[in-house]
C-alpha cells in the first residue's frame, strides 16, 4: 500500500516551532534540531508551512520567491539538509505551494507584468467580488487600474489563463522534486480558474472546471519521480461529491476533510460527516483524511471547551466562555477517534501539548491581515500560531506564550505517563496497527463504535458512562469501574 493512503502526518508552522538562533523566529536549524520529537511521536511524514522568501504580509503565504528560502528560516542549503535528515529518520517532508496568488514583492509584479495578473481599467471597481480577509478584491495600481486579490492586497492573483503561470509553476515544482521532497500541499487549490461574468454570491473563483486540467498536468509531473510523491489539496467546499473530482486516480492524492475539523462535539454530527466523508471518497478510490486543529483555525482544546464546539470562519467565538479542562477532555478523545479511522491523520503543531487558542495577545502584536482587514472586529489568527514550548528557558518568541504554558512544554510533559504528550506517543505507535473497513457498532445514539479488523474504538459523546464490549487497551482517562466515562474514548484489541 502506498505509504501516503494511511499517514500520519505532522504540521509544522516553521515560524513558530522550534527557535535555532536565539532570535525568538523559528527555523530550520530549530526544526532540524527538534526532528527527534516528531519521529519520536510515531510520524510518517511533516508537512510545512510557507518557507520562501516573503514580507510576510500574510504569514508566508504572500510569496517573493518560490525557488529560495526566507533568511530569517535559514537558506536552500538548510532545507536540503533539513530534507535529508528527515529522511533519515524516516520521515517525509512535505511543503506548501502557493499557485493562486503571489506576493506583491515578486519580481513579476515589480516589473508590471501585468498579464500574469488579473488587471482591469475601468473607473468604478470591477466587479463586487470581495477579498476573504474583508473589504473589496480589489486594489488599484498606480497608474489607476485595478487588480484582483482575494486576500490581501499584498498577495494579488495569478492569471492562470496565461500560459507562461502555467509553465512557471510546473518548472516550480520541478525544482522542489528535485531536491528531494516527498509532495505538495496546494493552497487554495480551488481557487486558480475564475469566471468574472457572475457576481460574488456565485462564488465564481472557487471550483471552476477547468482547475482540474491544471492538476492533470501536476499529477504527470510528481508521477515522473520514484519515491511516491503526493499532491494534497486544500479545498473548503461544501459539496463532497465536488470535493471527490479532485482525487480522481489521474489529480490529486488526498486532501484536507475540514467537514471533520468543524464539525461540533455530537455523535451524530460526527457519525454523519464520517459516512459522507467515506462515501465520498470510495468511488474515486482515495483514502480519507482527518484533521482536528490547522493555522488558520481556533485550536480544538479551545473550541470544545465552549458551549458552540464547531467551527465556523464567519463566526470564531473570540472570548467566548470556555472550559478548558473540559475542552482538554475532549481533545483526548478526539484524538483516539481521529486516530482509528481509515485514511490519513493530520495533526497540529502543539495538539501533542494540549495547547489551546492565546485569545488576550496584545492587539498592537497580532499580524494576522484578517486583523487589520475587518477594521480590528475580527481577532483573526494569530492565537493559533503562539511559538511553541519547549522547555521553561525558550528565550523570547515572536509572539508571548502564556505564563502557564511552561506547564505544557514538551520537558514537563516528557515523564509524566497522563500527560496529553504520552497520550500521543501511545496512540500513534499503535496506529500502524489498525487496519480493515470501518464497520459501526451500536452501543446508544451519543456514542461513537466501531470496529476495524481486530480494533474497536468506542468514544462517549453522552452524559453517563457506558459499559465497553470487551476490554481497553487504550483510553483517554481511566475508566471507572470498568466503565468509560463521558467525553472519553478507549481502545479495545
Amino acid at each position: 500500500m502506498s505509504w501516503w493512503r494511511n499517514a500520519s502526518i505532522y504540521q509544522v508552522y516553521l515560524r513558530s516551532f522550534a527557535d535555532g538562533n536565539g532570535d525568538g523566529i523559528g527555523d530550520l536549524a530549530g526544526l532540524r534540531a527538534r526532528l527527534q520529537h516528531i519521529a519520536s511521536l510515531g510520524f510518517d511524514a511533516i508537512w510545512l508551512n510557507p518557507w520562501y522568501p516573503s514580507p510576510l504580509a500574510d504569514g508566508g503565504y504572500d510569496v517573493a520567491d518560490y525557488r529560495d528560502i526566507e533568511p530569517v528560516f535559514g537558506s536552500l542549503a538548510d532545507a536540503e539538509k533539513l530534507i535529508a535528515d528527515a529522511h533519515g529518520l524516516g520521515l517525509r517532508v512535505i511543503i506548501d505551494i502557493v499557485p493562486n496568488h503571489c506576493s506583491d514583492q515578486h519580481p513579476w509584479f515589480k516589473e508590471g507584468l501585468w498579464d500574469r495578473f488579473h488587471i482591469r481599467d475601468t473607473e468604478d471597481l470591477p466587479n463586487d467580488w470581495k477579498s476573504r480577509f474583508g473589504g473589496p478584491a480589489w486594489s488599484r495600481l498606480p497608474d489607476g487600474r485595478w487588480y484582483l486579490h482575494l486576500y490581501a492586497a499584498e498577495q494579488p492573483d495569478l492569471n492562470w489563463e496565461n500560459p507562461a503561470v502555467e509553465d512557471e509553476f510546473e518548472d516550480i515544482l520541478r525544482f522542489w522534486l528535485d531536491r528531494g521532497v516527498d509532495g505538495f500541499r496546494i493552497d487554495v487549490a480551488d481557487g486558480l480558474v475564475k469566471d468574472f461574468s457572475r457576481p460574488d454570491a456565485d462564488q465564481p473563483y472557487s471550483d471552476q472546471d477547468g482547475v482540474h486540467e491544471i492538476y492533470r498536468s501536476w499529477r504527470k509531473i510528481v508521477d515522473e519521480y520514484d519515491g511516491d510523491r503526493i499532491l494534497v489539496g486544500e479545498m473548503w467546499l461544501p459539496d463532497p461529491v465536488r470535493f471527490a473530482r479532485y482525487l480522481r486516480p489521474d489529480e490529486m492524492h488526498s486532501a484536507f476533510n475540514f467537514d471533520f475539523l468543524c464539525c461540533p462535539w455530537n455523535a451524530q454530527e460526527l457519525r454523519r460527516v464520517v459516512d459522507d466523508t467515506l462515501a465520498a471518497h470510495e468511488p474515486v478510490g482515495a483514502p480519507s483524511t482527518w484533521v482536528l486543529s490547522n493555522h488558520d483555525v481556533t485550536r480544538h482544546v479551545t473550541r470544545y471547551g465552549r458551549e458552540k464546539t464547531g467551527f465556523s470562519f464567519a463566526d470564531r467565538q473570540h472570548g467566548a466562555p470556555t472550559d478548558f479542562e473540559l475542552g482538554t477532555r475532549r481533545a483526548r478523545a478526539a484524538i483516539m477517534l481521529t486516530a482509528a479511522l481509515p485514511g490519513g491523520v493530520y495533526v497540529y503543531q502543539g495538539e501533542e501539548l494540549g495547547l489551546w487558542e492565546v485569545e488576550d495577545l496584545p492587539d498592537e502584536l497580532r499580524e494576522d491581515p484578517v486583523w487589520h482587514r475587518s477594521g480590528f472586529t475580527d481577532r483573526g489568527r494569530d492565537g493559533c500560531r503562539v511559538p511553541l514550548p519547549w522547555s521553561a528557558d525558550d528565550g523570547p518568541s515572536w509572539l508571548p506564550q502564556p505564563e502557564n504554558w511552561q506547564k505544557f512544554s514538551v520537558a514537563a510533559q516528557t515523564d509524566d505517563p497522563e500527560s496529553m504528550l504520552s497520550l500521543y506517543r501511545q496512540v500513534f505507535a499503535r496506529r500502524r496497527a489498525i487496519d480493515g473497513d470501518l464497520e459501526w457498532l451500536d452501543l446508544g445514539e451519543d456514542v461513537l463504535a466501531f470496529r476495524r479488523g481486530a480494533h474497536t474504538c468506542v468514544v462517549n459523546l453522552s452524559d453517563r458512562a457506558v459499559d465497553l464490549p470487551g476490554t481497553a487497551t487504550l483510553s483517554s482517562i481511566p475508566l471507572v469501574n470498568g466503565q468509560l466515562p463521558p467525553d472519553a474514548a478507549a481502545w479495545l484489541g
